[in-house]
């Protein structure tokens, strides 16, 4: 680290004093590049690695914060520092021959940027990036504890964390990884030799596809990690609880083996949910509905004791808390769903502001369930409904593309045929 602070003194009054402005400037874009890898490496990763983590090895070593697991907080940060040092190692040796304070034989700009880029960073952050997520979570649940909340707070009075906290910390990678594609160009736009600035301009062009991959597979891992939860907190009612006129002694309960729907929202894609008010009989009551790609799911929220004053919770919370979901009805396929706006004078007569009727069909067009359910303001009702309305109509085109066979563990039948 030290030869990087040597040289950044000696040749930071040195970029630029070539009498070509194009090559100056191209001077300065790598320049830029190099700088600001140097203050990501030893302004963040660095203090990652030797205050925090470090720290909690050296705790651990002690006997204290042993249940901690160092990978689910920093992930492969170490394998982070290797790849920035080496990079930077690399891609000083490239500077010093641009500058013609040394000559070898070492890889060109365009061969270092590329190699690197395809065979390593890219690999490696996106690595940290699919943790990042569960990486706050857990921060997010250790944070009550007095002994992690100590670890923490005496780590960000540490100099080296010049007043940042762990969390902005842990993001650095991500936006690292974000300015790549802009660094990159930069030095594209700013070289003289067109192969050149075609070669680098398709180096950021394959970050950017990195970055948007990496999104979708992070949008999925969410995804894929709430609906794991919540499948273990639906509740779903057996027929005679559900149906007051189904009447099922208790001697024959047994013969009606409760079909198990928990692997129902196993493979399925939450789209949306939120809190709604049900009007049921002459009663209000609170409900959450989840948006699935091909059905909806009315529920209504048990609370856990703990959490009963709170009521507004986001669902990460809710589930966090312990709460369950019990399942209305049944799921409503989105294809036997039919929606009805109420404008704002019926609404206003009838007293319901900002609501909305879902309907839910048979196969014979046939009404078997009419929910009127109200929003917390006209904006969140017409989030739902655009919402509704774009999840029916990607079903209906999807079917119509490939129809769903009625064997498939995909095909979903109302049981109100």
């Amino acid at each position: 680290m030290q030869l990087f602070f040597c040289f950044l003194q000696d040749q930071s009054l040195q970029v630029g004093v070539t009498s070509d402005p194009q090559g100056r400037k191209r001077q300065e874009a790598i320049w830029e590049l190099f700088t600001s890898e140097c203050v990501y490496f030893l302004d963040q990763l660095m203090v990652l690695k030797e205050v925090f983590s470090a720290t909690l090895m050296n705790l651990q070593q002690n006997n204290c914060l042993m249940d901690v697991d160092s990978w689910s907080l920093f992930a492969n940060l170490n394998e982070l520092c290797l790849i920035s040092f080496s990079f930077l190692n690399k891609l000083l040796r490239v500077i010093k021959n641009l500058l013609s304070i040394t000559q070898g034989d070492g890889p060109t700009l365009l061969e270092l940027l590329s190699k690197v880029f395809e065979e390593s960073i890219c690999h490696c952050l996106e690595k940290y990036c699919l943790n990042y997520s569960a990486a706050l979570l857990y921060l997010h649940n250790l944070m009550p504890r007095e002994d992690f909340g100590s670890y923490v707070k005496w780590c960000e009075r540490s100099e080296q964390c010049r007043r940042l906290q762990l969390r902005d910390l842990l993001v650095a990678p991500l936006q690292r990884l974000t300015r790549y594609p802009l660094l990159l160009r930069n030095i594209a736009k700013r070289c003289q030799v067109l192969e050149e600035s075609r070669e680098l301009q398709v180096i950021a062009d394959k970050v950017d596809t990195s970055i948007c991959d990496l999104e979708g597979k992070v949008k999925w891992l969410d995804n894929y990690q709430k609906v794991k939860q919540l499948r273990d907190a639906l509740v779903w009612l057996p027929v005679w609880e559900r149906d007051k006129r189904a009447f099922i002694p208790e001697s024959l309960k047994h013969l009606l083996k409760a079909v198990t729907l928990d692997n129902l929202i196993s493979h399925r894609s939450l789209l949306h949910e939120g809190k709604l008010v049900l009007t049921e009989n002459t009663k209000l009551i609170d409900v959450y509905l989840f948006l699935f790609d091909e059905f909806l799911l009315i529920t209504k929220i048990k609370r856990s004791k703990k959490v009963c004053t709170h009521l507004n919770l986001e669902l990460d919370q809710l589930l966090k808390e312990g709460c369950t979901f019990t399942v209305l009805d049944q799921p409503i396929s989105l294809d036997r769903l039919q929606l009805r706006n109420i404008d704002q004078l019926n609404a206003s007569t009838s007293g319901l502001p900002h609501s909305f009727i879902i309907m839910h069909h048979n196969r014979y067009q046939q009404c078997i369930g009419a929910f009127i359910l109200q929003a917390a303001s006209e904006s969140a009702k017409r989030e739902w409904m655009t919402k509704l309305e774009g999840a029916v109509a990607a079903l209906l085109k999807l079917d119509s593309q490939q129809p769903r066979v009625k064997s498939s563990s995909l095909w979903l039948e109302s049981s109100q045929i």
